[in-house]
């Protein structure tokens, strides 16, 4: 997304927030740059009061200094999660005092929640008719607070264009390295994870962060297969093939995958391809047919088919617009 000025993200900090998520969207978007070093991002912290200290759920308040103010001049809100929504969670209603703060948003302006920073949205209508997700302790009561939203409490993060909700704590860098990679490519969302030491994309949703029994440590894992298919992206795979990985019928070894990556074999195998054309696509000056068969679609057809499921556009449509984006970027 070229622009004269980086894009300005707002985080809003509400009383009872928690620390470690309030830090996310610095640590994930401060930490994007050009070729050139310079941030593709500004982010500011503001609250719904004038500037002054913000409670937190931990021992400590918090000195904000920009006001709700602040928030008329985002490109993007994000509000992080709060232990102290009173009204909001429980009657699924806005204070006064955080109606008049929203009020002050632009239209237009992408709206982004992490956990149950996502009753907030909901709560102002935003979520209305959308898929959405928060932690998923919390999916039930949210879904009952607010019936209109389709709530998915199985996945990290959802993206519905313009208003991106996550679940818990940690799915909030899921979801900013996603914003990142979606904004300025697959490049320089590798290089933020790679920095903040977290995976550029982690496999699976929250499901399988829901408490089940301990797993009997005499089972083998599924990660050698993973391991071995990832080697291989641009080879025929068969389920069966990875099942034999691990010496598992493909019955087991299906079941064991699931319990372990949150998806099923073939999901995660279309999802590491989509990534690997993806980088493909940003970094080479591979033919969309050559692309298509390093990432293991086979034909320019099927990896059409697969961008076009997942990221809502075609691979030259994805090529020339991340390719405009690196050219305005060296200032070509």
């Amino acid at each position: 997304m070229p622009s004269d000025r980086p894009h300005r993200v707002v985080v809003l900090a509400l009383d009872g927030l928690i620390p470690f998520e309030l830090g996310i969207p610095q640590r994930i978007f401060g930490r994007a740059r050009d070729e050139h070093g310079r941030g593709l991002y500004e982010v500011v912290t503001c609250s719904v009061r004038p500037p002054g200290p913000v409670q937190t759920d931990a021992d400590f308040a918090l000195l904000v200094e920009n006001g709700p103010e602040a928030l008329a001049d985002a490109d993007t809100v994000v509000v992080p999660a709060s232990y102290e929504l009173g009204p909001v969670y429980e009657e699924g209603t806005l204070t006064g005092e955080l109606a008049a703060a929203l009020a002050r948003i632009r239209p237009g302006t992408r709206l982004v929640a992490i956990c149950t920073g996502g009753y907030v949205l909901a709560a102002a209508g935003y979520l209305d008719g959308r898929p959405a997700t928060t932690h998923w302790a919390s999916a039930e009561h949210f879904q009952r607070l607010f019936p209109k939203v389709r709530v998915d409490a199985d996945v990290l993060f959802v993206d519905d264009g313009d208003v991106l909700t996550s679940a818990g704590v940690a799915a909030g860098i899921d979801l900013c390295v996603h914003i990142v990679r979606r904004d300025h490519g697959t490049a320089v969302a590798n290089e933020v994870a790679r920095r903040t030491v977290v995976p550029p994309h982690r496999d699976g949703g929250q499901a399988q962060y829901i408490e089940r029994p301990v797993p009997d440590p005499r089972q083998s894992s599924t990660a050698g297969a993973r391991a071995w298919a990832l080697a291989r992206l641009q080879e025929p795979i068969q389920l069966r093939d990875m099942a034999e990985q691990e010496a598992m019928s493909v019955r087991t070894f299906t079941r064991r995958f699931r319990e372990e990556a949150g998806i099923s074999p073939g999901q995660w195998l279309t999802r590491q391809r989509v990534e690997r054309a993806r980088h493909l696509l940003e970094a080479t000056g591979l033919s969309v047919d050559q692309v298509a068969r390093a990432a293991g679609f086979g034909t320019a057809q099927s990896m059409r088919q697969h961008l076009q499921a997942v990221l809502g556009v075609t691979p030259t449509a994805y090529r020339r617009t991340f390719r405009a984006e690196s050219s305005t970027a060296r200032g070509g």
